[in-house]
């Protein structure tokens, strides 16, 4: 059994760290109390350069307290970098809402009005901490994938990035659906695969507009995904890949969705004719269980990219 998330309650008021105490230690939460800033911000070490973690797992911040409130603390708080992601969940009285703005503004995630209730707070302190979690995993994620290429580029530099796109090479993809440990078995993966349309009518108009177009393409779908932290690979012909963990199938439908509006959004000069290029795109969702699953459904995305069905249109096919 795992050691117990602590929490650190902040409220001037004695009765006050009792009521939180109780409560939280109900719903298996251990609790350190303090009693004013200055407290709080010496049990965290605020300040102080030290390689220790983080010494809790959420604090739970009073706004109204004598000398330096809740608002300012929060802030002093968000200063040290250890404590940049950890939930700050502040107390307040209905008459003192007023505050939370700039509570908010000072890094607060969310807050509960006093008198404390039982199901309310055990409530936002679980979600806090399941989205800490989350935005953990995804941090832990970025790592390993960067750790992953790092070893690429020393073992390979200079071979493994497209010249037409700057994208990696489609063998990154897929080694990294084979070596990384990120995948857990039973857990939704999906595959995004787009095809530029049209791409055999921009060769033929010469090597510099087909260049341009797949540059612009390439560009197109390398802002979205850097917004969503997802992997992109070049397949050559025209066809671009994005591996997206820990995606449902409309999650990962509504992203295609939007990498298409963006290449559509995406301007190209050209003597042939079109004014803007356009994608064809396949989502493949699945839950696999080892590398061989999930190299299957990069190919399956690959293979299943729907032609357009005419200039300027985007076609997109979604499979499970």
């Amino acid at each position: 059994m795992g050691e117990r998330m602590r929490i650190l309650v902040v409220d001037d008021s004695e009765d006050g760290r009792d009521v939180a105490d109780a409560i939280l230690s109900v719903g298996g939460y251990m609790t350190v109390g303090a009693g004013s800033a200055r407290e709080a911000c010496g049990y965290l070490q605020v300040g102080v350069k030290t390689e220790e973690p983080p010494r809790v797992d959420a604090i739970l911040l009073d706004v109204v307290m004598p000398g330096v409130d809740g608002i300012e603390t929060c802030a002093r708080i968000r200063g040290d970098e250890r404590y940049r992601d950890v939930p700050i969940i502040m107390t307040t009285a209905l008459d003192e809402m007023g505050s939370l703005a700039s509570a908010f503004i000072a890094g607060a995630n969310d807050y509960v009005t006093k008198p404390l209730n039982r199901t309310e707070i055990l409530a936002r302190v679980r979600s806090a901490l399941r989205l800490k979690a989350e935005l953990d995993h995804r941090r832990m994620r970025e790592r390993e994938f960067l750790t992953f290429m790092s070893v690429w580029v020393e073992r390979r530099a200079g071979q493994w990035v497209d010249g037409a796109t700057g994208l990696v090479m489609a063998e990154i993809a897929e080694a990294y659906l084979i070596a990384t440990g990120e995948f857990a078995p039973g857990r939704d993966i999906s595959i995004i695969a787009l095809s530029l349309d049209q791409f055999e009518l921009y060769g033929a108009q010469g090597e510099r507009y087909l260049a341009q177009a797949m540059r612009q393409f390439a560009d197109a779908v390398r802002e979205t995904a850097a917004n969503v932290g997802v992997m992109a690979a070049s397949y050559g012909n025209g066809t671009i890949v994005l591996i997206v963990p820990d995606a449902s199938s409309k999650k990962a439908t509504k992203l295609a969705e939007n990498l298409q509006a963006s290449i559509v959004a995406s301007n190209v000069s050209s003597s042939n004719g079109f004014d803007h290029i356009s994608a064809s795109a396949s989502v493949v969702t699945g839950r696999p269980n080892d590398w061989s699953d999930r190299v299957h459904l990069l190919t399956r995305a690959v293979s299943t990219i729907p032609n357009p069905s005419g200039y300027g249109s985007t076609t997109l096919s979604v499979q499970m």
